[in-house]
């Protein structure tokens, strides 16, 4: 995070630390897998898979955010920041997700040392963590897709994934870092202690900075309330016939 801040620094803009935050599981998983004491097969399991979904979340992240200029969210943030800005995005904003890295990929960490096989908790965990994240990559690549057709421009996203859930991202992760969870408890009852670490990352998702304040943002778009009614808010559910149509 020390160094995504210097990034930011040199960019001009601190919302680079968004890709940075999927790296920064990868990295933990890395180090984890590398000074294992239990048993390898389970600790670079857990490598790969952290691997791959904050990998692919930062490229895409990365993507997403290229060529522009500061995101709103740490521009309002900013704005009321006392004493010198760039000193206060690094503690309110680098170093507090530094913190919430170490925390969430706690399980990871924790079943790196932990000696029994991988077992059925572990085939579970799995079968979980791909169900997440297909629901993120497929989520994230058709809205990229809806948002690249100018026909699109103003219109809410309510296809595919997204008629189900109205964050099928947010609602992956989850399924990412509950199956995480379920194959370190796999190798021990002692990763039991590490619970905290699932139920922040689905705070977070639900009611921190992910659905709570992303539908607060949409909540005066036109069409919002008409899909808001018909479309789960997370958990993915058949979407209710009644209301308006599609594509609004």
């Amino acid at each position: 995070m020390l160094a995504t801040f210097a990034v930011g620094l040199r960019a001009g803009r601190h919302s680079v630390v968004d890709a940075a935050w999927g790296a920064g599981f990868a990295v933990v998983a890395a180090v984890s897998a590398l000074t294992a004491t239990g048993d390898p097969a389970r600790a670079w399991l857990l490598f790969g898979l952290t691997a791959v979904w904050g990998v692919r979340l930062a490229v895409h992240i990365g993507l997403r955010g290229r060529g522009g200029g500061e995101d709103p969210r740490y521009e309002r943030l900013l704005a009321g920041a006392p004493g010198n800005p760039n000193l206060y995005a690094l503690r309110i904003v680098y170093l507090l997700q530094g913190a919430l890295v170490l925390l969430i990929s706690l399980p990871v960490q924790t079943a790196a040392h932990t000696t029994a096989p991988l077992g059925w908790a572990a085939v579970l965990g799995v079968l979980l963590w791909l169900t997440g994240f297909a629901f993120e990559a497929v989520g994230d690549a058709q809205l990229a897709r809806f948002k690249r057709d100018p026909a699109n421009r103003g219109l809410i996203m309510d296809r595919g994934l997204w008629a189900w859930t109205r964050h099928p991202n947010y609602f992956g992760d989850a399924c990412v870092w509950w199956g995480l969870f379920l194959v370190a408890l796999g190798g021990s009852w002692w990763v039991l202690l590490t619970l905290p670490a699932p139920l922040v990352m689905t705070y977070l998702l639900t009611r921190g900075s992910g659905q709570r304040l992303l539908d607060e943002h949409m909540a005066g778009r036109p069409g919002w309330s008409e899909y808001a009614e018909r479309t789960s808010a997370f958990v993915p559910l058949p979407p209710k016939r009644h209301g308006s149509g599609g594509g609004s």
